[in-house]
């Protein structure tokens, strides 16, 4: 194990990626997590350590994280200070990490350590870290969530304050890059949580109405604030107006849950009638798929099946197979022309294999997936897929573990769904090895 290998997994997921790692977690099985750990496979160690805390054996779990630590792997020192932490010492953990100048720390090193501090309950100590760099949305993001609940608003509504002023007046500026983009919404979702609903409306939905405003995600959040608060008429006036874009869906949704459906899909009907770019086509599929009104759903998605952008056919399929409509969809797969097909190959006969096996017919995908090109992208993951829902599991390692193209945790990930976990783990090759061999592909 080196940091060359341990910074290979963090930046490319490679080795155990998290499909892997959460169904160990899934089913249980902390000591396999502990063996990979034992060979480097962090994403193990760290599954492994979080365990272990859950039920009390905190020893145990430090020393899973230790000799990354050791190494000098940063991930790992976090982890083992959040640990320390949950033993209930606190200034043993803090000191684990506290950098050595806080002003001089980059900025995600203030925000992991203000983490902590809030974890450890001390909360002001915390804002302070933050403080210093709340020109930057994500760190913004962090202090609204780190002090929900520790009665610290009024002090965190003052800090948004400045940062809410800034975006208001970037538009008029031109400042089009401004940072804390997300000032204003933060600024509403906290003065929503104190309880100034009233104030959050108005505030907000003055900026909107003026267009003081950067960011599309603004607006969403002024409809949530809205449908959450039961504010019809404001929400109308968004849903209906300049911003129909973005406000329709939540407007429709709301006379939905107020027990107007018809109405909404009345006015959900007009506007997809006046719209050329159909952004309003997939709430009313949505609404008609909640009615079970299948049929019209198709319909109303029909129109864009052929689309480059904005194409609804995956998502109509994917609302069919939900249903367990499995025949519906494959009739709807195999409506596409050869020149579709040619165009995506691998989506279409993958998925038209899966909708097969989801309905059940595994026979039929097994031949159909003979029939098709043996280099074709995903064909074979697919076909083990459906080899392992007929029962036929050797078939199905055979299958992943002959195919160079196919990454080996899958066949590891199968073994695990069928209760050969240390089999899985024995399987897998070193972290080297796996690193080596994504260089080479």
């Amino acid at each position: 194990m080196n940091i060359d290998d341990l910074e290979w997994q963090s930046r490319n997921l490679g080795g155990y990626p998290p499909v892997l790692v959460n169904l160990l977690v899934e089913q249980g099985h902390v000591e396999q997590l502990v063996r990979a750990a034992s060979r480097g496979a962090w994403s193990c160690a760290r599954a492994a350590a979080r365990q272990l805390c859950k039920t009390a054996e905190f020893e145990r779990a430090l020393g899973v994280l230790e000799p990354y630590v050791e190494l000098g792997w940063e991930p790992a020192r976090w982890a083992a200070a959040d640990t320390v932490l949950q033993t209930g010492q606190v200034q043993q953990a803090l000191d684990r990490v506290r950098p050595d100048d806080v002003r001089l720390a980059s900025e995600h090193v203030c925000h992991d350590f203000a983490e902590l501090l809030a974890k450890a309950g001390q909360v002001d100590e915390a804002i302070a870290v933050l403080t210093p760099h709340l020109d930057r949305s994500w760190l913004l993001s962090a202090l609204v969530e780190l002090t929900e609940g520790q009665n610290r608003d009024e002090q965190v509504l003052e800090l948004l304050a400045p940062q809410a002023e800034r975006a208001r007046s970037a538009r008029g500026e031109e400042r089009w890059n401004l940072e804390a983009s997300n000032a204003q919404d933060l600024q509403a979702q906290v003065l929503e949580r104190t309880g100034r609903v009233e104030e959050a409306i108005r505030i907000l939905g003055a900026d909107i109405s003026a267009g003081r405003f950067l960011v599309q995600n603004t607006l969403t959040a002024y409809a949530e604030l809205l449908q959450r608060n039961g504010r019809m008429d404001e929400l109308r006036e968004l849903g209906t107006g300049q911003h129909a874009h973005v406000g329709l869906p939540y407007y429709a949704r709301a006379l939905e849950d107020h027990g107007q459906a018809e109405e909404a899909e009345t006015v959900l009907r007009r506007f997809i009638a006046t719209d050329e770019w159909d952004r309003y086509r997939w709430p009313l599929i949505e609404l008609l798929g909640r009615q079970h009104r299948l049929e019209e759903a198709v319909e109303v998605g029909r129109p864009t099946f052929d689309y480059h952008d904005g194409c609804l056919l995956e998502s109509v399929i994917h609302l069919l197979a939900e249903a367990g409509r499995f025949d519906d969809a494959l009739a709807i797969l195999d409506e596409r022309d050869a020149a579709y097909i040619d165009e995506h190959p691998s989506w279409f006969h993958t998925n038209r294999i899966g909708l097969l096996g989801e309905a059940g017919r595994y026979e039929e995908a097994l031949a159909y997936s003979a029939m098709l090109p043996a280099d074709l992208y995903g064909l074979t993951p697919s076909t083990a897929w459906i080899l392992e829902q007929a029962g036929r599991i050797e078939e199905a390692l055979g299958l992943l573990r002959a195919d160079a193209d196919v990454a080996v945790w899958e066949a590891a990930a199968l073994l695990v769904r069928h209760g050969r976990a240390d089999e899985a783990i024995d399987s897998m090759p070193s972290i080297a090895d796996l690193r080596a061999a994504s260089q080479r592909g």
